[in-house]
């Protein structure tokens, strides 16, 4: 848990950092052969590294483990799992498969926008990687909390009224660069969709006209018989 000592600094606990550079879900070597042999779990005890739930039975039985999870392949973590060690104020979570999780680290995002999210931006993002967030948090996962405390030099819990103003600042500045390059972006598909379409015009105004299948055609100057003989 983050612990406050009384000059008001956090510390972070030894094995938050180590937990958020581990790999996980890679096949566990000691149990190869089990169907439960995938690594996805933590001893927060041992913090030693990503072991599997037969490890878990075998050397961790009695000691605090947290289980990680995966969604679109990126590492998370329960809120109600989570929220027992450490303390997670600020941080955005999100509800995937009916339970409320935290992601580890800061995921990769698209360096520029389309105008829809633009619109439907809410001002609200991640105070370290800028990531856009759905209600007034501060960071997107546990990796950009640790971050942003070390930046704040003292790593204090209660943020005091500059970095408050720092970070709706810092926030309504990401907000205007977004908003510039997907306004670029419009008028750069606007001006190529423009010269798709342009129609040009036939070289002659001239039109020849078609031959009328209506018009009469005289066949000659018609000649009367002659007159017969009489007999």
């Amino acid at each position: 848990m983050f612990l406050i000592l009384s000059q008001g600094t956090m510390l972070v606990p030894p094995w938050l950092e180590p937990l958020l550079k581990t790999s996980f879900f890679s096949i566990c070597q000691n149990h190869g052969n089990s169907c439960r042999s995938e690594k996805n779990m933590y001893c927060l005890e041992c913090n030693d590294g990503s072991f599997c739930s037969n490890c878990r039975t075998s050397n961790h039985k009695d000691h605090q483990v947290i289980q990680i999870r995966r969604s679109s392949y990126h590492d998370v973590v329960r809120v109600s799992e989570i929220q027992k060690v450490l303390d997670i104020n600020g941080v955005q979570s999100y509800v995937i498969n009916s339970a409320r999780v935290l992601f580890l680290n800061e995921r990769p995002q698209p360096k520029t926008q389309p105008i829809s999210s633009v619109h439907n931006y809410n001002n609200y993002a991640c105070n370290v990687c800028g990531r856009s967030l759905l209600d007034t948090f501060t960071f997107c996962s546990l990796g950009c909390k640790v971050v942003g405390m070390k930046k704040n030099g003292n790593a204090s819990v209660t943020s005091s009224t500059d970095q408050i103003n720092e970070v709706h600042s810092n926030r309504r500045r990401m907000t205007k660069k977004r908003m510039s390059q997907s306004r670029r972006g419009e008028r750069e598909e606007w001006s190529e969709g423009s010269r798709q379409e342009m129609v040009y015009p036939p070289s002659s105004t001239h039109e020849t006209p078609l031959p009328s299948s209506t018009t009469k055609r005289r066949k000659g100057t018609p000649h009367r018989a002659p007159f017969g003989c009489p007999i």
